[in-house]
């Protein structure tokens, strides 16, 4: 039954993901990956960075099903380094869905023509490169499984696997995973790193605004480092709003 998103129904996704978050307690990333699948048939798409762990979930998708859409929001601010590691994922995991999501060239004209947002106002950049193309294609995906994580900050602290959002859902399979345990699937599974893990980059996002990260600081401290933001905006807490640090 396709998941209803608007009005008066938001309340029933809401229950539905208390329901699942009940039902996969303490399971394994694998198996909510699954159950999302199971649960919303021909909804979910992967929405993945080809960031610095993403390899984990890009390698369950692959084990569970290597066609399932996933979503690149290529904001065409990305490291090249990322660009190319996308082509060496997909190959060597046989992911053959992947769909780039670019901005809107009216877009980029009206509101970013040379190429400076970021600078003057990077809430308005993230929305134009990143909030902008992914909302083209929700209603295709209603349910977006994320690679989210608690021990990521105190944005994310609190995370579910299921998560209700302005009707939608989200799924975290790793929410409750540590790095360490990320860390170890990727070598039990001799998965392939991003080349910027090794030069500091915990957390890899557009090439203006992420940085590496020194020992002991938070794992994304490099993203917009010198400002108070912390999330580019596709991802919000119950109340609609970007969930921030207190």
């Amino acid at each position: 039954m396709r998941l209803e998103r608007a009005g008066a129904l938001e309340g029933a996704a809401v229950d539905r993901a208390l329901a699942l978050n009940l039902a996969y307690d303490g399971a394994h990333p694998r198996a909510v990956f699954e159950g999302a699948l199971a649960e919303f048939p021909g909804e979910v798409a992967l929405v993945s960075s080809f960031g610095a762990d993403s390899v984990v979930l890009l390698h369950m998708a692959s084990q569970i099903d290597r066609h399932m859409p996933i979503l690149m929001i290529d904001t065409l601010m990305l490291f090249q380094e990322t660009i190319a590691y996308q082509a060496e994922v997909a190959e060597r995991l046989g992911l053959t869905g992947v769909i780039r999501l670019t901005p809107a060239a009216a877009d980029l004209a009206a509101g970013d023509p040379d190429g400076t947002l970021n600078r003057r106002d990077p809430d308005a950049c993230c929305d134009l490169r990143k909030v902008r193309p992914l909302e083209r294609v929700e209603g295709r995906w209603p349910v977006t499984v994320t690679g989210r994580k608690r021990f990521q900050g105190a944005t994310r602290a609190t995370l579910d696997h299921f998560e209700p959002e302005a009707g939608r859902v989200k799924v975290n399979p790793l929410a409750h995973w540590s790095g360490t345990e990320v860390r170890a699937y990727m070598e039990l599974h001799d998965l392939p790193r991003h080349p910027l893990v090794a030069r500091g980059f915990r957390s890899i996002g557009c090439a203006p605004c992420t940085t590496p990260v020194a020992e002991g600081e938070d794992e994304r401290a490099g993203r917009w480092r010198g400002t108070d933001k912390v999330e580019c905006g596709i991802h919000f807490g119950p109340d609609g709003r970007i969930r921030r640090a207190s």
